[in-house]
């Protein structure tokens, strides 16, 4: 089975990034929750608050939508990003591929189910914006892998960033997507 991360190697861009740029243009009763996300960012930065915390904060956003809002707007987004998705992933993508990523499941589920991949990422309360569980990031995405897929044995697996080294040394092979979407052997 060949696994991905999807922000930056799949998709040209950070997707959770774009939606809220979209939410932006769209929906500007979004701005209102920016000021306090930018205070935990810099919380953040300065290993104040933990890297979960800060999302939480970021997240918070989706208290402002009604039910079944969201899940519309996303279906939205992707009418308008899918085109970010790479070629190169397209054409050699199979039915076993396994989306791995921080990003959470109800921004990235409905392109995953589009593509026909299966998806292991970030949970997040849609209405709260609170983790449910763990950030799926660094050694977390191993043991969730693990977890889904206990006997399996990636034959490739591809990433752009540094973070994904512990997925990296489990596969057979492990490739970086660069920034052009250019693919190199892992080093």
């Amino acid at each position: 089975m060949n696994v991905y991360d999807f922000d930056g190697t799949i998709y040209k861009n950070d997707s959770t990034r774009d939606f809220y740029y979209y939410l932006l243009r769209h929906y500007t009763k979004v701005i209102r929750y920016l000021p306090k996300f930018i205070l935990d960012a810099i919380k953040y930065r300065l290993d104040i608050v933990t890297k979960t915390k800060m999302k939480e904060t970021f997240f918070q956003f989706l208290n402002s939508f009604g039910d079944g809002e969201i899940e519309r707007i996303v279906d939205e987004f992707w009418d308008t990003h899918r085109e970010k998705i790479y070629d190169w992933y397209l054409q050699t993508k199979k039915d076993d591929d396994v989306i791995i990523s921080a990003s959470p499941r109800y921004i990235l589920e409905p392109i995953c189910m589009e593509l026909g991949v299966n998806l292991i990422c970030s949970e997040v309360d849609i209405k709260t914006g609170d983790y449910i569980g763990v950030n799926c990031y660094g050694e977390e995405k191993v043991r969730r892998f693990r977890k889904i897929y206990p006997d399996a044995i990636i034959d490739k697996f591809y990433s752009d960033s540094k973070s994904d080294e512990p997925l990296a040394k489990i596969a057979k092979k492990a490739y970086k997507v660069k920034r052009n979407g250019k693919i190199v052997d892992w080093m």
